[in-house]
């Protein structure tokens, strides 16, 4: 337990509690801790505000919804809508130089506002439309601030540097980032693309890990191999089609391609033609959080179809590969930087494949079909790993020390 005489903490978010792991992780730890702990969100979909209300309720922290929702709080969620477009418009005829606080995220004006009305010891801004709020709100009140990087954000959408998104990222990220107090990223290699723009920040990683979780490990030496991967949406552009090429290439019976998120109208087409071609699919709706790692333990083999581009992609470490590895399950990655770095430090927990060579996977997958000891020995090691090393307990130490070393200075 840290002595913090009952400090305050204010944690800021663009998007919702449920869609946002490492946020609720952190103010579960310094609630743990210690702290007093408010977080600011912001609505984002129908399904992360019903997850929400049975995940706030359980918490010990305080949540308050900012910028209104579609249900609750209309008016100010369409005024808020109404000034993010605005600010867009404007921000992109100025080159991304004007009102880019608010053309950041719809929450953002509402979020800046709301946070210069809490006085705390500390603010801590996750995603790149609370940094802003986060930043001011600190130096406002005299107080130090912190920003959790979970992505390279100026690359989440285009490597292009004359791209809107870039330019108006770029440009937050000038202004704001070197005012914070720390700085945390989500893989090694996000901290050290961050570093080598702002040397004064010293980035320290905190992974996408997750807490030990008692899985009982399936074991089944016959029948067809479970493939399972997870996000918030099922879509195209995602490496769905990467897994689907190589499946083409084998007998389909022999596997099971078991996919968890949100499946809008649009991607329906792109669905129905995999299964069209005799491959097995099955489709979960999203489930809360906390039950992934528990659900993802039916299944054998954990895709994380990373893509190389934009380079954000390339660098950056998911939480899909530590909720594998709690769930006791082998991994199939695609060859990312980070991925790469990881599964070869790690190899005992999988394999990597050459991103487009779909023969290449399909060969991985064979061989794990073929091959049930091994599958099993890479369950094991992967399981292992995530309860003694990859675990939030491990990381949470990280972030309590960066977060106490930043009060008492």
């Amino acid at each position: 337990m840290i002595d913090t005489i009952k400090k305050k903490i204010l944690l800021i978010s663009s998007g919702q509690p449920s869609l946002n792991p490492r946020l609720v992780k952190e103010a579960d730890s310094l609630c743990d801790s210690g702290y007093e702990v408010t977080v600011l969100y912001a609505y984002w979909n129908t399904w992360g505000t019903l997850f929400d209300k049975q995940l706030i309720a359980a918490k010990k922290w305080r949540a308050i919804l900012v910028a209104g929702d579609p249900d609750d709080n209309r008016f100010t969620y369409f005024l808020s809508k109404v000034i993010f477009r605005i600010a867009q418009k404007i921000n992109n005829a100025f080159t991304g130089k004007i009102l880019m606080d608010v053309a950041i995220a719809r929450p953002a004006f509402f979020l800046k506002r709301e946070a210069k009305r809490h006085i705390v010891d500390i603010y801590i801004a996750h995603n790149l439309g609370a940094l802003p709020a986060a930043v001011t709100a600190a130096k406002t009140h005299g107080k130090p601030c912190g920003f959790d990087a979970e992505d390279f954000h100026r690359n989440e959408v285009s490597d292009d540097v004359n791209n809107t998104d870039v330019i108006l990222k770029a440009n937050i990220e000038d202004r704001y980032l070197p005012q914070l107090n720390y700085f945390t990223t989500s893989s090694p290699q996000i901290a050290d693309a961050y570093f080598k723009l702002y040397p004064d920040l010293k980035p320290a990683v905190l992974l996408n890990v997750f807490p030990t979780y008692a899985i009982k490990q399936k074991v089944d030496t016959k029948g067809s191999l479970k493939l399972f991967w997870f996000s918030q949406t099922i879509g195209a552009n995602r490496g769905i089609e990467s897994i689907a090429a190589a499946l083409s290439l084998l007998n389909k019976p022999d596997f099971e391609l078991h996919l968890l998120g949100n499946l809008s109208p649009n991607d329906q087409d792109f669905i129905n033609k995999i299964k069209n071609s005799g491959i097995t699919v099955t489709l979960y709706e999203p489930i809360p959080p906390n039950d992934i790692i528990a659900f993802a333990g039916q299944f054998d083999i954990g895709l994380a179809l990373e893509n190389q581009v934009p380079y954000n992609r390339d660098i950056c470490l998911t939480n899909k590969i530590f909720t594998y590895m709690q769930a006791g399950l082998a991994i199939v990655a695609s060859d990312t930087l980070a991925q790469r770095t990881f599964i070869a430090d790690n190899p005992t927990i999988g394999k990597v494949y050459p991103n487009g060579d779909e023969h290449a996977l399909a060969d991985i997958l064979s061989s794990f079909q073929q091959d049930r000891t091994h599958l099993t020995k890479c369950k094991n090691e992967a399981l292992h790993l995530a309860q003694t090393q990859y675990n939030w307990e491990t990381e949470s130490l990280k972030f309590l020390t960066v977060v106490k070393q930043t009060l008492d200075n």
